[in-house]
């Protein structure tokens, strides 16, 4: 072996190279075993020990049925502290923050926050697919509810919260949505020119997202509230539920305001009213009868207040000796649906608040009851310029309500007396003046919601006033021949059911209130 030379040319003796040789094999042996540590911290930092606890559920197409409770978003409180509970809901908003992923989820008009964070349960590839979820999925969380140190005040649920332990998606929402469900949901007061704007024709083109705003939740549950309070007030009270025809062989309200449609090979009209069958079930004896059905309008009114088809809430009863029998009866029925309204839906109507703030619902009991003549000199009194036998225009209506609450300190109330030019041909004209008729309207926040009258029962004067109207009597020949054997004295009316709706929530356009709007330039979705 030739003898190695150092950096200065001098000879290094065999123990100094020997001695270098060793050094250079321990350097080698340590670099090595760092390398096999740093293999194994990296091999532990990329495990998964969560990985049992999270992602994409096969779709439920029925196949196993797990006996697992899902919890109600509403039923959480700081009460429930340190339970642990499974959950199912739309993820509503995330964000991840360095080791954490904070997200909101939502049932309904009920929402509760959701905090995914690394710990020896939950790994750092679990908080990163928490957070890559997209919005509107459907997901099931089991975690564990905890008070939360200060409200939070984005959530329905405002002093507890979700430490996430598992999390699975149920049905994945795509990434772009056509509206923002926060945007949609934005309370009217924070709508500005720095925040997106949800306009009324874009969420109605996606009404499915739309609905899902908490507001339209607690809308359409209040609605419902209505009708069953409108169906089981009536049905304790011994009316009978009926259900009419909505395909026609005549305009049910004389006019032209009606959709015709082929039959078979003839014409046929899209009811206007139950009205006409109302009363021939009273004929037949049944005394107090009430129907919920669609009812179809066929007016080229773009308005706040109208739609082309509605629900309507139809009641009929005989009475005795004056329809005023009637008129108790139906102020009743809606101080009743207020009442209802005001004990039972009291959180609905605070959801719709936080987004559309309005006044609470003021009634009186009995129901406030005028006289349209009445109605007539206090909006003259105010400057209105109006015949004594001339309708109610809308603006009018609108005046006669702030005044009456100004006076009265009432948002419903009832005008009899209507001149009988302006109502339909089955209504009975006033005995002792022949140019006012026995029948009414009421109103809440100064717009129509229900028109009634007594009907004529008397085949003779019916005809009369058919003729008087310009309407075809073959057309009304079944309608007109109930009356032929004797028919008890009777008088109802027929509420919108939107409409109501709209105005007990203080609402600026019916089209907020009915689920799928039909209007003139509407017919989808």
């Amino acid at each position: 072996m030739a003898d190695q030379s150092g950096p200065d040319g001098t000879p290094i003796s065999k123990k100094a190279v020997k001695k270098q040789q060793k050094e250079a094999e321990k350097a080698l042996k340590k670099a090595e075993k760092k390398a096999a540590q740093d293999a194994t911290t990296a091999e532990v930092e990329t495990e998964d020990y969560s990985k049992e606890s999270y992602g994409v559920m096969k779709m439920i197409q029925s196949t196993t049925r797990l006996t697992r409770t899902l919890v109600g978003v509403h039923t959480l409180s700081a009460e429930q502290g340190e339970q642990t509970v499974w959950i199912r809901g739309r993820l509503h908003t995330s964000r991840g923050k360095g080791k954490q992923c904070f997200f909101v989820l939502r049932q309904r008009q009920f929402t509760i926050q959701c905090v995914a964070a690394v710990n020896d349960k939950v790994s750092k590839q679990m908080v990163k697919f928490a957070g890559a979820v997209t919005k509107e999925s459907i997901i099931d969380v089991e975690g564990v509810v905890k008070k939360t140190p200060q409200k939070i005040e984005g959530c329905s649920q405002q002093d507890a919260e979700i430490w996430v332990l598992q999390i699975f998606v149920v049905s994945s929402a795509e990434p772009r949505l056509p509206l923002q469900i926060e945007d949609a949901a934005r309370p009217l007061s924070e709508e500005d020119s720095e925040r997106a704007t949800v306009h009324q024709d874009t969420r109605l083109d996606n009404r499915v997202l739309d609905l899902r705003t908490p507001c339209n939740q607690a809308i359409y549950r209040v609605q419902a509230g209505i009708c069953a309070l409108f169906r089981n007030t009536l049905a304790r009270w011994g009316f009978n539920e009926i259900h009419t025809p909505k395909i026609i062989s005549a305009a049910s309200e004389g006019g032209a305001n009606v959709f015709q449609v082929s039959y078979f090979k003839s014409s046929a009209y899209l009811a206007q009213s139950p009205q006409l069958y109302k009363q021939m079930a009273i004929a037949g004896d049944f005394d107090k009868v009430f129907t919920v059905g669609q009812v179809f309008r066929a007016e080229d009114s773009n308005t706040h207040r109208h739609l082309t088809e509605f629900v309507g809430l139809d009641m009929e009863m005989a009475f005795n000796y004056h329809y005023h029998e009637v008129l108790d009866v139906i102020g009743q029925l809606f101080v009743e649906i207020f009442k209802g309204l005001r004990g039972s839906y009291a959180t609905e109507v605070s959801t719709v608040k936080q987004q559309f703030p309005h006044e609470d619902f003021q009634f009186l009991e009995p129901s406030l009851r005028l006289e349209f003549w009445q109605g007539v000199a206090m909006l003259r009194e105010v400057g209105v310029e109006m015949g004594d036998e001339d309708d109610l225009t809308t603006p009018a209506e609108k005046q006669l309500g702030k005044l009456v609450k100004a006076k009265y300190g009432t948002d419903f109330f009832i005008l009899d007396k209507f001149p009988l030019a302006v109502r339909p041909f089955y209504t009975m004209p006033d005995p002792n003046n022949p140019k006012w008729s026995n029948s009414y309207d009421m109103f809440m926040r100064g717009e129509e919601i229900l028109s009634g009258a007594q009907r004529v029962h008397d085949s003779d004067l019916l005809t009369e006033r058919a003729k008087h109207h310009g309407i075809d009597l073959e057309q009304i020949k079944a309608y007109i021949d109930a009356f032929r054997y004797g028919a008890p004295p009777h008088a109802g009316g027929g509420i919108g059911m939107e409409r109501v709706t709209m105005l007990y929530l203080g609402l600026d356009n019916v089209r907020k209130t009915s689920m799928f709007p039909r209007d003139p330039k509407r017919v989808t979705p």
